[in-house]
């Protein structure tokens, strides 16, 4: 106990300090890491060890921990600490001591030959390193040389253990290489040093590969050797024999991974494509692979199978155009398509008992695109090769999507069924691609196959059968328009002859129907022969989401040819809805698909089917607003609400937003008097007041009664009028007592729509006012805790400057405060926030003409609003927000342009200001970019992203990449 205490001292002692980098403290702080229980002890350990291995001292006690009697952790470190100081502090290491650092790192590197392999593998690193740092100026011949000190006779340690600890250093130098720190000018030499010293790296491959003696360890670390090299793009042609030697080496089980690994990594570098007399060669080496497959899939060795896969895939989709221009070997190509084919059809159900099929689909997707990339003629000639590829393809995908058993299928994990769900979206995604190469007749094909199916009265068909067919009519049906297909009809005719006697099926049924909605609205005829089919499903918890999706397509799709079922349709609906059958989200979608479905009917149609429809609801919402809030009654409120607010989402009763031409359309009577939707608003406007009474600090409910409103002024613009005058008064009631952002955002959906009219001005007026004044009280209160409500409010004050803005005349209206709150508020942590106040701002400026308090108060306060604008460019601000900030420089200049030049040279002059990293030219420079550029807001924006990195002193470091 004592000694572990007075370790922990001696790390925390270090970590004090954080001087004391000697060697035993470098130990102890080890061991505390290693073996504390203490997680605060460990954390301490980790950070002094963390600064230890960039102190200086780290030169000093790294050897010392390599020493032969300390503990393979220990040594670790040491080696570790190395790579670091080479890797990222090369610059402090004299010239004149390279090579000693090379000599001592080779010495190393041979001792740990026989000892510990992580430790050994860190060294190697640490040499790899120092390699890229030295080539090509001061180490011309870096890696010929680490092969010839490895191979000289007479070192102390046996050949093999040489031989690993070559390769183990041949490996790690390219990984070393791909994730270095090296300046882009430095990579490109070194890469270009690298490619030549292949010449020294592949015939000693080549060689260890193919000696009989070589041990099975040493031809493992020559394939991961030959992967790693690959990657630095070596011409395909260089590694020829190695691919070879690879290939074989697919026969040893033990080899079989590290051999699929170098193939595929071979094979798959953007450069191969160039060397097509390679790929030709590479193409007989594949398909010989084809018994090794078959044997593989009748054993149920998976891992084989997908190995094979991998290789055939990786020719096949990286190189398909380059081997589909060699017209003259059309066929051993074809072979391998065909072979890619088995792979696609490999029996078992993915991902249970195969995980191969998946890696073949986007092959299928590469080789259609350049078969109809190709000229017309090379096309035509293609087409009629691989079209029946195509039609085989598209029976193999359906036989692969088919569930499996019921009983198989009950075993299966969630997360089985999960991603075989996602397996067949894959499906469809390729087979709905698959019918731009076959058209039309593969509608027909599909549908031939059903009709057979269904009416065969020799064998039983199996529902899974069923359900793929259905299912890829499906895929297509989704996103191609087939409404000119001359098969839709007969599917419409079959569809009531499945015996629906499964969830899958049955959900697949419904999901088709509902693909075919946009063709039932063509075809109206045909719309009785199915509806009773999503009638009778919306009665089914287990296809909520199909049927209720489905009625919601065709409500929208067709509703004008549904008023002959609109009273069946709507007391199916109510039924299910209170019998609460659905979760919360599918009885939205059905309020919205009854809100479809109304929009046709004439207005005492509607409303005598809102009344039945609304009426339980209300009468629940009266009980409930009579009880004391509590949990269980607030979700009843909200999910009231918002089947309110969904039904007024799309009952729209105008003709504005529908695309039905010609004289065919029942042109409906113009409704006299107000719009159902009003009729009801104002029937429950009072009840609706009553529930806010009672929930006014709950933002969920305020949220829900908001949405109400807001969404019916959405859907009916105009119609919505008659509301205005007492929503405005509520709104108003509502947020004097508890402020939200979601009364914010109603008040400005109001402005948008209403503001412009002068019957509804001075409502909207006293609202605007009234909320401003609530919100700069809110200010002096600190606003820091409503980053919402800022958001929100900045969002409202650029709507009415867009929309109105006589709103800002108004002398009641304290523009001073509401500019410098606005300047507060681009200072805020959240970035939607940010983004709302500079939009406020660019909104704002350019209105100094024509509303003279504006004009006024950016006069006396616009530099205040300047120097915010350029802390947050100096650094204060995420760089994602930059664009908005140059957006407010720029409308400063094009609107304020003699007060700009005047305050941006004022301000830049402290020093330190925006940024100590500054000099006074870059500032001179920037101001002067500035205020010549009136027209171009783009190049203000670059303008703007190299200073706020100037700002950061991140200018020309690799953090600018992704800028």
């Amino acid at each position: 106990m004592e000694r572990r205490e007075e370790q922990s001292g001696a790390a925390g002692a270090g970590a004090a300090s954080a001087l004391d980098f000697t060697v035993e403290n470098v130990e102890k702080a080890l061991h505390q890491l290693y073996y504390d229980p203490n997680i605060e002890n460990k954390n301490l350990a980790q950070k002094w060890l963390m600064q230890a291995q960039v102190s200086p001292q780290a030169w000093h006690f790294s050897w010392q921990l390599l020493q032969p009697d300390k503990v393979p952790e220990i040594q670790y470190f040491g080696a570790s600490a190395l790579h670091i100081k080479i890797s990222r502090y090369w610059s402090d290491i004299p010239t004149d001591q390279y090579e000693s650092l090379k000599a001592q790192l080779f010495t190393q590197i041979t001792r740990f030959a026989s000892g510990s392999k992580i430790v050994l593998t860190r060294l190697c690193v640490a040499l790899a390193s120092l390699a890229l740092s030295m080539m090509p100026d001061a180490w011309p011949c870096a890696v010929a040389d680490m092969v010839r000190l490895f191979q000289a006779e007479d070192s102390p340690v046996d050949g093999q253990g040489r031989c690993l600890a070559l390769l183990e250093l041949l490996t790690v130098l390219p990984e070393e290489f791909q994730t270095s720190r090296l300046p882009q000018y430095r990579k490109g030499l070194v890469r270009t040093s690298l490619a030549v010293e292949c010449g020294a790296v592949f015939p000693l491959l080549e060689q260890l590969l193919q000696q009989p003696s070589s041990p099975s360890c040493v031809r493992q670390k020559v394939l991961k050797c030959f992967s790693s090299w690959v990657q630095l793009e070596v011409p395909l042609q260089d590694c020829e024999a190695l691919i070879q030697a690879a290939f074989a080496a697919l026969q040893d089980s033990e080899l079989f991974d590290s051999s699929v690994e170098a193939i595929v990594n071979a094979i798959s570098q953007p450069d191969a494509q160039r060397y097509v007399n390679t790929l030709l060669k590479l193409i007989p080496l594949v398909l010989g692979l084809q018994e090794q497959l078959r044997q593989a899939v009748q054993n149920g060795d998976m891992e084989t199978s997908h190995g094979i896969c991998r290789i055939a895939v990786a020719l096949g989709e990286n190189h398909s155009r380059a081997l589909l221009d060699q017209v003259e070997h059309w066929q051993s190509f074809l072979a391998l398509v065909n072979m890619i084919m088995f792979c696609t059809g490999i029996p078992g159900h993915y991902p249970v008992n195969e995980t191969t099929s998946s890696l073949t689909l986007t092959f299928w997707y590469t080789l259609q695109d350049d078969i109809l990339s190709f000229e017309a003629e090379k096309q035509a000639v293609y087409q009629q090769v691989y079209r029946p590829v195509y039609f085989q393809l598209v029976d193999v995908l359906l036989h692969k999507a088919q569930f499996p058993s019921d009983e198989e299928y009950g075993f299966w994990s969630s997360d089985e069924k999960e991603q075989f769900r996602i397996y067949r979206v894959d499906i469809s995604d390729t087979l709905m691609y698959v019918y731009e190469m076959l058209g039309a007749e593969l509608l027909s094909n599909l549908y031939d196959k059903l009709g057979r199916l269904l009416t065969s009265s020799e064998e039983p068909y199996s529902w899974q059968h069923t359900e793929a067919l259905l299912y890829g009519f499906q895929s297509i049906a989704e996103t191609i328009d087939v409404n000119y297909s001359d098969v839709v009809p007969g599917l419409i005719g079959l569809i009531p002859r499945i015996s629906i006697s499964n969830v899958q099926l049955a959900d697949t049924v419904m999901f088709t129907i509902g693909a075919l909605s946009e063709w039932l609205a063509d075809h109206p005829v045909m719309i009785n022969s199915v509806l009773p089919l999503v009638l009778h499903a919306l009665g089914n918890p287990e296809l909520s989401v199909s049927s209720v999706s489905t009625l919601k397509k065709i409500c929208r799709e067709c509703k004008y040819d549904l008023p002959p079922y609109a009273a069946n349709i709507v007391a199916v609906s109510q039924d299910v809805l209170m019998k609460q059958i659905h979760k919360t989200s599918q009885c939205m979608w059905l309020m919205q698909a009854l809100g479809f479905l109304l929009s046709a009917l004439q207005v005492e149609e509607i409303l005598k089917n809102l009344h039945s429809l609304i009426s339980p609801y209300i009468q629940q919402l009266e009980k409930l607003a009579e009880e004391i809030p509590n949990p269980s009654n607030k979700l009843a409120i909200v999910h009231i609400l918002g089947l309110l607010s969904n039904l007024f989402t799309t009952l729209d009763i105008s003709h504005h937003d529908d695309d039905h031409e010609g004289p065919e359309l029942r042109k409906l009577p113009v409704p006299q008097g107000p719009n159902p939707v009003v009729v009801v608003l104002q029937q429950v406007f009072q009840l609706i007041q009553k529930v806010l009474s009672k929930w006014l600090n709950d933002a969920q409910v305020v949220e829900a009664v908001c949405a109400i409103f807001e969404k019916s002024v959405k859907t009916l613009l105009d119609d919505f009028a008659p509301m205005v005058p007492q929503l405005c008064e509520m709104l108003g009631r509502m947020y004097s007592t508890i402020p939200q952002a979601s009364a914010l955002d109603l008040t400005r959906q109001l402005v948008h729509i209403f503001a412009h009219e002068p019957a509804h001005f001075p409502p909207i007026e006293a609202l605007f006012l009234l909320v401003t004044s609530v919100t700069l009280t809110l200010f002096q209160q600190g606003p820091r805790d409503h980053p919402d409500i800022v958001d929100s409010f900045m969002q409202l004050l650029a709507q009415a400057l867009k929309r109105k803005p006589d709103l800002f005349l108004c002398e009641r209206l304290d523009v001073k405060a509401v500019f410098q709150c606005a300047v507060l508020a681009l200072k805020f942590p959240e970035a939607p926030t940010v983004k709302a106040s500079c939009g406020f701002f660019t909104e704002l400026l350019p209105r100094c003409g024509e509303v003279e308090s504006v004009g006024k108060v950016v006069q006396e306060d616009g530099r205040m609003l300047l120097i915010a604008v350029l802390e947050a460019i100096g650094g204060q601000a995420s760089r994602s927000l930059m664009d908005c900030f140059a957006d407010i420089l720029f409308t400063l200049n094009k609107h304020c342009f003699s007060l700009l030049s005047m305050w941006i040279k004022e301000a830049l002059q402290p020093p330190g200001f925006p940024s100590a990293r500054l000099s006074p030219e870059q500032k001179d420079t920037f101001s002067q970019q500035i205020l010549r550029e009136r027209v171009n807001k783009r190049r203000v924006k670059e303008m703007v992203k190299e200073f706020t990195l100037l700002c950061r002193g991140l200018h020309g470091t690799d953090y600018t990449a992704d800028y």
